[in-house]
């Protein structure tokens, strides 16, 4: 896969993602987008050169456009107030956890690919 390709991958799941999200999402459902994400783009990744540090901080990135395009969509209506205060620390923590998912899930995709 090229970095081209990755990137239209990646672009249109979050695309996608923003859909589904539109009538509203569960934080479990939440919770699998980032999963999803993560595989489609550790596995494409993992076919490309290049140094790890980069190719992980890319992920987190790509995280963190799915998280502002579609977390919102988790939060019920009456603690919207709350969300506007904890929404900064809710994305760092979100993306905090995808680093760690994505060290043990570099090895599962590493195996299904063998």
């Amino acid at each position: 896969m090229t970095p081209e390709q990755l990137t239209a991958a990646v672009e249109a799941f979050i695309a996608d993602a923003k859909e589904k999200a539109s009538g509203g999402l569960t934080v479990a459902e939440f919770g699998s987008l980032v999963v999803e994400l993560l595989h489609l783009a550790t596995a494409g990744l993992d076919t490309m050169s290049g140094d790890g540090a980069d190719k992980k901080a890319w992920v987190l990135q790509m995280v963190g456009i799915l998280f502002d395009a579609v977390a919102f969509s988790c939060v019920p209506w009456l603690a919207t107030p709350a969300w506007l205060v904890l929404r900064p620390a809710i994305r760092s923590l979100v993306i905090a956890a995808a680093g760690g998912m994505i060290d043990s899930l570099l090895p599962l995709v590493r195996k299904a690919a063998a």
